[in-house]
């Protein structure tokens, strides 16, 4: 009997771009009958419409949860989301079953006329939806007005071309997926800006006891960017924040002499301080199985929680109310297990 594949996503250009990647990928694997799009309208993508300038509320991935709630419900087969969004705990029932690509995780700097962030004039107006991002910038620019605004990337660039603000400040991978990587004037280095968990990365999504499309979502899995993702998304879950807290980190699964490397940041809403951490452990070639991926993952990201709690991380976090948030109602244990 015939199966349809279908993949949940937003109705973005951007989602439905990382969408059409996902499918093509999927199709390959996928020999039971077609895969199709669905478009899934979330409350996230309704409030960008209504006030781009606004802060995002706390809650269950704005950008995920009708997604996910169209998964459980039967109504999709698969979601296709920026791994960036998703809150570190997962529905039960759910699992995110593999990380298949991963563009150039770092943030980037859109800003006409100047060639960096050092180019900007002094008190210039710079625009970012993030707290992590706008209090980094403040770390490197404490002279900058650092202003909110969200919308899909073609809005927030429409708005810095209009001269509302000099700048702003988006993920390098959704400029590039969009072909809009002319625009970029500086991509910030990690040691000066630590990007969010997962950013760059797609995340596939199913539901736990669909063992078909489970395999068929592993197969296009890459392992190496899953021990990364993971291993960040593993850093806010142990320290209680969500995808909107002002943290950061990112893993480098293949260092020299085979040592995987993690970097991480957590910043103070209120005082604007900064804990840091940058820690390293061993890296096989291969690893035997995705239990033992997931276990290096886990292992790798509590030495960095270790060490972001020595410096001060987990008071820091509370300064914006977000240190024992854990993503929301029905979250489960998804973040290590794959």
């Amino acid at each position: 009997m015939s199966r349809p594949l279908r993949i949940g996503t937003r109705a973005s250009a951007l989602a439905q771009a990382q969408a059409r990647w996902a499918a093509t990928a999927l199709a390959a694997v996928w020999t039971d009958g077609p895969v199709t799009l669905v478009p899934v309208t979330t409350a996230g993508d309704r409030l960008s419409q209504e006030d781009p300038a606004g802060p995002v509320p706390p809650g269950r991935g704005w950008f995920v949860g009708a997604l996910e709630e169209a998964l459980l419900a039967g109504e999709v087969d698969v979601c296709v989301h920026s791994a960036k969004d998703l809150p570190p705990q997962i529905p039960d029932g759910l699992v995110l079953a593999a990380f298949p690509v991963r563009a150039d995780p770092r943030d980037a700097l859109v800003a006409p006329g100047v060639a960096n962030l050092e180019g900007l004039a002094e008190g210039a107006v710079v625009a970012t939806g993030s707290p992590r991002r706008a209090l980094q910038l403040r770390g490197l620019r404490p002279d900058l007005e650092v202003r909110p605004l969200r919308g899909n990337v073609d809005t927030r660039l429409l708005r810095v071309n209009q001269g509302a603000f000099a700048g702003a400040v988006l993920a390098a991978a959704g400029l590039t997926r969009l072909g809009r990587q002319g625009v970029i004037a500086e991509v910030f280095a990690p040691e000066r800006m630590v990007p969010a968990a997962g950013q760059g990365a797609l995340a596939l999504e199913v539901r736990h006891a669909d063992a078909q499309v489970v395999e068929a979502a592993r197969r296009i899995d890459d392992p190496s960017i899953a021990f990364a993702v993971l291993a960040e998304r593993a850093v806010l879950s142990a320290l209680g924040g969500g995808c909107q807290a002002p943290a950061g980190a990112l893993a480098t699964p293949a260092q020299a002499a085979g040592r995987a490397m993690l970097r991480a940041v957590v910043c103070g809403a209120r005082s604007g301080r900064v804990a840091r951490a940058v820690v390293e452990m061993p890296r096989p070639p291969r690893w035997p199985d995705r239990a033992a991926m997931c276990g290096a993952a886990a292992e790798l990201a509590a030495l960095a929680v270790e060490a972001l709690r020595g410096e001060g991380a987990q008071a820091l976090l509370a300064e914006g109310g977000v240190g024992a948030e854990h993503g929301g109602a029905r979250a489960g244990s998804g973040v290590v297990d794959g």
